[in-house]
């Protein structure tokens, strides 16, 4: 028992480490990865992982949010800070990322305490606690099918936005272009000498 207790209690101090040292980020695109992450922030600094979390109750298990495990718990104070004073974007998506300090309920893997048990049974229909049961699982039903919906609008806006940020970058890109040529050319300098107009850098 005591063997027990003292392995729960170092891995409880290590755990406890862990989570300071991680960040809880959500808000960003269905189609941000796990390697998208891993490499956005590490900009940051040093990514030790990266873990997303599944909504299981949605018909697609799409992610509601992932923690970031960070090298130390400074660079994870630096990355909160640092989301939080600027807009952070992924993968050319338009949704700033949301970020801040993760709990230990967020983790899967968080330490299992030897002396707490859990109890649980079976709620059958005829059992008094059937009936709120049943609305409790209708209602998370109802509340999936709405953020179900709600993300595909979401979607559908932010594939419309990176197609016409995509569009303005081309068309800038293709101006730019034009200007370079025309300066290479030389007939910038012509049109300058017979307009009389000083395009140097002086």
């Amino acid at each position: 028992m005591g063997t027990s207790s003292e392995t729960f209690k170092k891995e409880s101090m290590d755990f406890e480490a862990k989570v300071k040292r991680t960040v809880f980020v959500d808000n960003f695109s269905p189609q941000v990865t796990k390697e998208v992450l891993k490499t956005a922030f590490g900009q940051f600094g040093t990514v030790l992982s990266v873990e997303v979390i599944t909504n299981y109750f949605e018909e697609n298990n799409n992610a509601v949010g992932a923690l970031v495990e960070m090298e130390n718990a400074k660079q994870a104070k630096g990355v909160i800070e640092d989301i939080r004073n600027h807009p952070f974007m992924m993968s050319g998506m338009p949704r700033p990322v949301r970020g801040q300090e993760a709990k230990p309920e967020m983790f899967d893997d968080r330490p299992h305490d030897p002396t707490r048990k859990i109890d649980f049974q079976w709620v059958g229909p005829e059992d008094e606690d059937f009936e709120v049961a049943q609305k409790m699982k209708d209602l998370v039903k109802r509340h999936a099918a709405e953020a179900s919906l709600l993300l595909e609008f979401q979607m559908e806006e932010e594939e419309k936005l990176a197609k016409q940020q995509s569009e303005m970058l081309n068309t800038n890109y293709k101006k730019y272009e034009s200007i370079e040529n025309i300066m290479q050319e030389g007939a910038l300098n012509r049109l300058a000498r017979h307009y009389k107009v000083n395009v140097s850098d002086d």
